[in-house]
């Protein structure tokens, strides 16, 4: 089974790193894209403009949110996870992401850093 594990320590309290997850208002700004997404489990959500689709299947506000991720030709869905944990002042996001097509691991392990949770942690530590 493919799967990616990333942590980001984002120097941002664990509400505000939450709202960029789920807010469809700053996840436009980061991503610099319309988003539909809520926290809410059953919520269909997308993400740039549609090219990622999926459904949030656990919401544990704020420390736990998964979802099925949908990119263009799978077969079937991705499971993706964040969890996020406070330390001090600083907020530690752990993703992970399985069943993800194995021809597209590196692809999707630099697109989390270069527009996903790196694009977060820029977005947080500048405002």
């Amino acid at each position: 089974m493919t799967e990616i594990n990333q942590t980001y320590t984002i120097k941002a309290s664990i509400a505000k790193v939450w709202q960029t997850l789920v807010d469809p208002k700053i996840i436009a700004v980061w991503s610099n894209a319309p988003a539909k997404m809520d926290e809410v489990v059953g919520f269909e959500f997308e993400l740039w403009n549609g090219d990622i689709t999926g459904v949030n299947t656990i919401v544990d506000k704020p420390t736990l949110l998964v979802q099925e991720w949908q990119y263009g030709d799978w077969p079937k869905p991705s499971r993706v996870t964040f969890s996020l944990k406070a330390v001090n002042n600083h907020t530690v996001v752990k993703l992970t992401q399985t069943g993800h097509p194995k021809n597209e691991q590196k692809d999707l392990e630099e697109g989390w850093d270069s527009y996903y949770l790196g694009a977060i942690k820029k977005y947080l530590e500048l405002i």
